[in-house]
């Protein structure tokens, strides 16, 4: 018997949310729970309910040598004791090829993306056109449709969903919820004048500007400032320009993975720049509104069972989100679909899961 099927993919937020349609895919046509290396403190949460994921190998870097670095000694350990099997590498740095190698894994058991080969496609439809590929060496199959999986989803479980709700109950956040996703992890790392400066930067002001209109035509409403703990001065400047609205509240470093999953499940709609939240929140079907800046959308825009409006990227490489008026995002929004009040019963999220179980302990992390 071969070894389960392996992905190798080390990656931020969004990407390991892009990665869901192929790992799917492979489980189907291999007929088995996939394997995954990967990195990131993101990774495990997101996909601890992930029913196609297997055994989760993290590497916390690929870049350090390799006699200073304990993960990838573990990598090359438990490779070496997982025998042959087919393997989609869709890392194309020389580093990781070399720790598969070491690790025993041979040419003719590997998928490798081609890094020369960057069609201005979704990322899904290049990962799912890798799984539909065999290695040299061969493996049985089970004949699928691609299509059918192309979609990324998330999964929430029914634990998750209550503690949700108890953590929203003691926060006083009752009403529609409105989710603002200013920044991603680059872009407020070294104050706000590079803050300011950044592509994906979207000013204060304009972020007042969209809070007011959510307030003033959603009755009830919330607004609900997403980000991490290093993104609280940010926020705290949005809710200034917002005149300190009572029902404007700032979530910085209040949300792991596992709560914005769930709180994503069930939020009213997210405006968000293009970042990991926004790929989530189309994943579990969130309607969205996402603002592109030099990332190409015709590559990166989320995808996801939901309504999603991307705008922004006309200018290509030169393109800022603070090229979008305030105006432009306010009318994105008004234009979202009204969401379907959420079934609090039901036993999972996101296309299935493991109900009233703890957080699976089949992602393992080393």
């Amino acid at each position: 018997m071969p070894a389960p099927p392996l992905v190798v993919r080390c990656g931020a937020f969004g990407d390991i949310v892009l990665l869901t349609p192929l790992l799917r895919l492979l489980a189907a046509r291999h007929g088995s729970t996939v394997d995954l290396v990967s990195s990131g403190a993101w990774t495990a949460p997101l996909l601890a309910d992930e029913p196609s994921l297997g055994h989760l190998q993290l590497v916390s870097s690929r870049h350090t040598p390799y006699f200073a670095c304990p993960s990838q000694w573990s990598l090359v350990r438990w490779l070496r004791r997982r025998g042959r099997g087919p393997v989609y590498l869709c890392d194309v740095n020389p580093e990781m090829r070399a720790l598969l190698a070491r690790g025993g894994v041979l040419d003719a058991d590997i998928v490798a993306r081609d890094p020369a080969d960057a069609p201005p496609i979704p990322w899904p439809d290049r990962w799912l056109e890798l799984g539909m590929r065999d290695p040299p060496h061969g493996w049985p199959t089970h004949p699928v449709d691609p299509a059918s999986f192309r979609l990324p989803r998330l999964v929430v479980s029914a634990g998750e969903r209550r503690q949700l709700a108890a953590w929203l109950a003691g926060e006083g956040l009752d009403g529609p919820l409105v989710l603002f996703q200013p920044g991603n992890k680059r872009t407020h790392k070294r104050g706000k004048l590079l803050t300011a400066g950044h592509p994906k930067h979207w000013d204060a002001a304009n972020w007042a500007t969209l809070a007011a209109a959510v307030l003033a035509e959603v009755p009830g409403a919330r607004v609900l400032l997403c980000g991490s703990g290093p993104e609280r001065p940010v926020l705290e400047d949005i809710h200034d320009a917002a005149g300190r609205h009572p029902r404007i509240h700032n979530l910085a470093g209040a949300l792991p993975v596992p709560r914005l999953l769930a709180l994503l499940e069930v939020a009213h709609s997210m405006v968000s720049v293009d970042t990991g939240p926004a790929h989530a929140a189309a994943a579990l079907g969130c309607p969205l509104v996402v603002m592109f800046g030099p990332a190409p959308p015709a590559q990166w825009c989320p995808l996801g069972p939901g309504a999603i409006i991307a705008l922004g990227g006309e200018r290509g490489p030169d393109s800022r989100v603070s090229d979008i008026p305030a105006a432009a995002v306010v009318d994105a929004w008004r234009r979202l679909p009204t969401r379907p009040a959420p079934a609090a019963a039901a036993p999972d999220g996101g296309g299935g899961g493991d109900g009233d179980q703890p957080r699976s302990q089949r992602a393992m992390r080393v």
